[in-house]
């Protein structure tokens, strides 16, 4: 059986943003350049893909857009399916109470989620995301600044400023 996914791609000042919607949840959100090992993960997944261009897939080029222009609450009302382990999704809901414009680090992350001995396996959920920016793990930094992040470090920059700017208005 073939999985349909909803996809488009926005422009954004950080480089083209890649979404994916199946069932009306958002499953991917990837910059451009990595959405062939994104597919590859999405096919591990559900099995065979067929791509269908949409203009709004559930709802997240609309939020990212508006995101985007300064309104950084728009990415909590998508619907999200990011899959993953139990482990993985308590990372991800953690990542999602770091307020915009603010940062933890991968060892207030493990607390948060209750093992604070699991630093690296917080960073290997962190790092796994699907739905880059509606999870943001861009929000995590290492004890002494910015620390990995799958778009590049000059994206994940570009993201903080972005919010730490839109807070202060």
């Amino acid at each position: 059986m073939t999985t349909t996914l909803e996809t488009a791609t926005i422009e954004t000042p950080a480089g083209g943003f890649w979404l994916a919607a199946r069932d009306g949840a958002l499953v991917a959100a990837e910059f451009a350049e990595r959405v062939p090992h994104r597919l590859s993960r999405l096919e591990a997944r559900f099995g065979p893909l067929e791509l269908r261009d949409a203009a709004d897939p559930a709802g997240a080029a609309s939020a990212l857009r508006r995101f985007l222009s300064g309104d950084l609450d728009a990415l909590e009302e998508v619907p999200l399916d990011a899959g993953g382990t139990p482990f993985q999704r308590d990372v991800w809901a953690a990542l999602r109470e770091i307020p915009p414009g603010t940062t933890a680090t991968y060892a207030e992350l493990a607390a948060r989620v209750g093992r604070p001995a699991a630093v690296r396996a917080v960073g290997g959920a962190n790092g796994a995301n699907p739905v880059a920016v509606f999870v943001p793990c861009h929000r995590v930094v290492g004890k002494d600044g910015l620390r990995g992040y799958a778009g590049g470090l000059a994206r994940k920059a570009w993201l903080l400023a972005h919010e730490e700017t839109a807070a202060r208005t």
